[in-house]
């Protein structure tokens, strides 16, 4: 079987949601590459659960979110900021409470201190939780604006030109901005050479993966659906 790499938008929390699409697209947790655009942490309430199915990937890239920065800062020096606890971190730390496995942190937070910004591919094609200024080099930037920037997607998606908006790739997989108001039946949106798959499962949407060659997608059910029981963020 050839190796297929896969991108997966951010699933805050809903192992559910990554079970069904991994389930659809029978992903291969030995022989397939994913590139998880991050933002795990936060939202729904699996995110142990979810970290520990992505690390039974044997080819997993894991590009830091802004979420899991904030996650990252807790786990390392207790921050408990109200931006963070009432956009989803809540959820996290409640988490980890009934989990009660002070192991398990540790083991997450190694993998969130190992994550890159970034990634490239060996074809060009860049992979970053938010966006970049595309006027100058992505290494020059910083982890705040490659995990918080808007701009990107905001300039992609009005973008008239022929050429390409960002001429150092070939194509820009992004995640961090949710898409239901640029496509209402929340299917990735292609603007310019620049890839949204942050189709809003951590709020109203859905969970998406793609086939990085095929641009083949598989998507969960509305993920409130497949937690009835859980508050559900707006």
């Amino acid at each position: 079987m050839k190796k297929r790499r896969f991108v997966l938008g951010d699933p805050h929390g809903a192992h559910k949601a990554i079970m069904q699409v991994f389930e659809q697209a029978g992903f291969n947790y030995k022989k397939d590459e994913l590139i998880c655009l991050g933002d795990v942490a936060d939202g729904w309430p699996q995110v142990p659960e979810c970290f520990e199915e992505l690390l039974k990937i044997n080819n997993l890239v894991y590009i830091m979110g802004n979420h899991d920065a904030w996650f990252l800062d807790f786990c390392k020096n207790g921050s408990t900021p109200r931006i963070w606890t009432s956009q989803g971190g809540r959820a996290t730390i409640d988490a980890y409470e009934r989990v009660e496995n002070i192991e398990l942190l540790r083991k997450h937070q190694t993998l969130l201190e190992k994550a890159p910004y970034y990634h490239i591919t060996e074809d060009n094609k860049c992979f970053v939780h938010g966006g970049f200024n595309w006027t100058y080099s992505i290494e020059k930037q910083s982890g705040y604006n490659l995990t918080w920037d808007r701009e990107l997607f905001y300039v992609a998606c009005g973008w008239k030109e022929a050429e390409n908006l960002v001429q150092q790739y070939d194509e820009v997989f992004i995640g961090h901005t949710t898409t239901s108001r640029h496509d209402r039946q929340l299917r990735p949106v292609h603007a310019s050479n620049v890839w949204n798959l942050d189709q809003g499962a951590g709020w109203e949407g859905k969970l998406t993966l793609m086939n990085i060659d095929t641009k083949e997608y598989f998507q969960s059910d509305l993920v409130y659906t497949l937690y009835p029981n859980e508050k559900r963020r707006r």
